[in-house]
């Protein structure tokens, strides 16, 4: 219950973030963080992550524009998952699509959700 914010991160120095529609609650995306992007998110007020394909930190929305404008951060109670609500400047998907989770699962396989 200490009021103090010590992230508890991974053995590759990431936890996980998921990512809220701040108005509708809809969920629009999961990603990881290390502590330079969780800096820079509190920083700017807009979501960074780090890129593991890549290697490095990105801005989501830097070269698309679909910009994630954070209003609150929850801290889970073991400190190693962030809760991150955003309004976002378009969609949250790198498909276009709102939110990543457009898909639902059925016993006959993926349908649009």
């Amino acid at each position: 219950m200490a009021d103090m914010f010590e992230p508890k991160l991974d053995a590759n120095g990431l936890l996980t973030a998921v990512v809220t529609h701040a108005q509708t609650g809809a969920p629009l995306m999961v990603a990881h963080m290390n502590a330079q992007a969780i800096a820079k998110t509190r920083e700017t007020g807009r979501a960074h992550f780090w890129s593991r394909s890549r290697q490095s930190l990105w801005l989501k929305g830097e070269t698309s524009g679909h910009f994630l404008n954070v209003t609150e951060i929850l801290v889970d109670c073991d400190q190693d998952c962030l809760w991150l609500k955003a309004l976002p400047e378009g969609p949250a998907c790198h498909t276009g699509a709102a939110s990543c989770f457009y898909r639902r699962l059925t016993p006959e396989g993926l349908e649009p959700a």
